[in-house]
């Protein structure tokens, strides 16, 4: 019986090993640390590690900047924050309720996970259909993972915390209740999915494409010095910036012009991609995604009361 044990034994440790995300914290400034997720897709290959989180060590303790997209990354997180440093983790702050920024928060569960209060309330409204959906898409990789809602009620504003000014931004333009946070020590943004850069955004929660244009505007004239996007890499120049705007507004107009026009969804989400984001990952998957999320309310705007010429 003692062979059969270690027979099963032997065979299940390159499983275990499989579901390790191998987290490797990368000082991009002072005191502050990056993990850097893949630009793909959810998938088991991945198993959702395709955000970035980020780590601050500040003097009082250590500020984590979104908590991953399991228990078992929020785990490793923490063993990778250990690993860096000495002091404790004394605060998690979520930039927006996606669940590859938020369902590791069960790693968390004995410090202050901050959050603005819309966030909250979407992770309330979505985050089990969110977090059911991942494991459909990414399997064990989330086994144990249930959704942990902040405990703390962010306002923008300053946080002085440990010799750290973090200013908080609290904007509309991915989610429609984002979180941006930069410090004002060294200067980085963690922009999170307000900036994608080289990935195509998503869009499943925005109020408008107008509206996340403004708040591009606004992230681009603090004095950061380097931007966290939430997917893609971390840059010292404003290309994300200009890269986002690009996008932003070739996607409004092109959902503008196909409404005039009385385009279908089908048609629209065959349109041409221009060449030069061919290069941009999921360009093509992101387009039809956000057609279905968005094209309808152009649609509607484009279409006219049959009483109104006879309305006084």
């Amino acid at each position: 019986m003692r062979w059969m044990l270690l027979l099963c034994l032997t065979l299940s440790l390159p499983a275990l090993a499989d579901f390790d995300y191998q987290l490797k914290p990368r000082q991009i400034a002072e005191n502050t640390w990056l993990l850097e997720g893949s630009t793909d897709n959810f998938a088991k290959a991945n198993g959702g590690n395709i955000v970035n989180t980020g780590f601050i060590v500040t003097d009082n303790g250590v500020v984590v900047i979104d908590s991953g997209p399991s228990k078992r990354y929020g785990e490793a997180l923490r063993k990778a924050i250990a690993a860096t440093t000495d002091k404790p983790v004394i605060q998690v702050l979520l930039t927006h309720h996606h669940p590859d920024h938020v369902l590791g928060n069960q790693a968390f569960g004995d410090v202050p996970i901050g959050a603005l209060a819309g966030t909250r309330k979407l992770l309330e409204q979505q985050g089990d259909a969110m977090a059911e959906n991942m494991y459909r898409l990414v399997g064990d990789w989330m086994r144990g993972t249930e959704v942990v809602l902040p405990t703390q009620e962010i306002t923008p504003g300053t946080l002085s915390i440990g010799g750290h000014s973090l200013r908080l931004l609290g904007l509309r333009g991915h989610t429609d209740a984002d979180l941006a946070i930069l410090d004002e020590k060294t200067g980085v943004l963690f922009a999170g999915d307000l900036v994608f850069y080289e990935r195509a955004l998503t869009t499943p929660n925005s109020p408008g494409l107008e509206v996340w244009q403004a708040d591009i505007d606004q992230l681009e004239s603090l004095p950061w010095k380097l931007i966290v996007p939430g997917h893609g890499p971390v840059t010292s120049d404003p290309a994300p910036f200009a890269q986002m705007r690009d996008y932003l507004g070739w996607l409004d107009q092109l959902m503008r012009d196909g409404a005039v026009s009385g385009s279908e969804m089908g048609e629209m989400i065959r349109s041409p991609i221009p060449e030069r984001f061919a290069a941009i990952s999921l360009s093509r998957y992101e387009l039809i995604r956000s057609v279905s999320h968005l094209y309808p309310s152009y649609e509607r705007g484009q279409m006219k009361r049959v009483d109104a010429g006879s309305r006084p």
